[in-house]
């Protein structure tokens, strides 16, 4: 196995009930697009937020991710009858034989991958006029009394965000696609969260990790009372919202 830049091995239980969950709307324009038929292989799975809606759409997903421990906790582990089969591996250097799949989706984790790399396994793997579907969302969008404090949190974590955010700030904009694009719409996600749940969504984020290493402390735990001021009651439920960036490439039919 090659190394790659495990930031969320460590916190493995917070991220897999702390990440939101992706819309309909969007496996509705990867559907548009993919047989249901589809084999799919669903690389940086992580602990499988998106698998849910690719096995509900496609035939068979194939979920691999370089992070045992994030396997380990993959929701569809260990079950029977499942459409879903797992693997600990890089996307890189994938065991899946050549033209073997009809679609490669990768949820919020492309910007980790060597991308050259990784673009030429997609090139392997894929079947003629096959797809690649790659999504980013970016931050939480607050336009309400939480703005001024959850900026103090970003104010903290923003300088121990890895390279690869910048990418994600981007939208994936600026990268090199292989195969023709196809046009997307765009997409938003949401969440109806309490206090707890934000509260561990700020401590999954890889900047968030590199802080308390580099500094000791916690910067989600020193601006909890401010955020739970502002809040209220903890288990009062509030809409986040995220711009969800989706790409999608066909891969030429012949």
């Amino acid at each position: 196995m090659v190394a790659f830049k495990d930031h969320f091995s460590g916190v493995a239980d917070v991220y897999l009930a702390s990440r939101p969950t992706y819309p309909e709307a969007l496996y509705d324009v990867i559907a548009s697009a993919v047989p249901a038929s589809a084999q799919v292989w669903e690389p940086g799975c992580g602990s499988g937020q998106a698998t849910h809606g690719l096995a509900a759409r496609f035939a068979h997903v194939h979920a691999t991710d370089p992070s045992a421990a994030q396997v380990e906790r993959h929701w569809a582990q260990g079950k029977t009858g499942s459409n879903v089969s797992l693997a600990v591996e890089p996307a890189e250097t994938t065991a899946l034989a050549d033209h073997s799949v009809d679609l490669v989706a990768v949820a919020q984790a492309l910007h980790w991958f060597d991308r050259y790399r990784f673009f030429a396994t997609c090139e392997r793997v894929l079947r003629p006029g096959g797809v690649l579907a790659a999504w980013t969302y970016q931050d939480i969008i607050f336009e309400d009394d939480l703005a001024e404090v959850a900026e103090k949190v970003r104010d903290d974590i923003d300088p121990y965000w890895p390279p690869e955010r910048a990418d994600v700030d981007m939208g994936y904009g600026d990268y090199v696609w292989p195969f023709e694009a196809i046009p997307t719409p765009r997409l938003w996600l949401t969440a109806e969260w309490n206090l707890p749940t934000l509260l561990g969504y700020f401590g999954s984020l890889s900047a968030t990790g590199s802080y308390r290493a580099a500094t000791g402390e916690d910067p989600v735990y020193a601006h909890t009372p401010a955020l739970a001021e502002v809040w209220g009651d903890p288990q009062r439920v509030r809409t986040m919202r995220w711009p969800l960036i989706l790409h999608l490439r066909r891969k030429p039919a012949a």
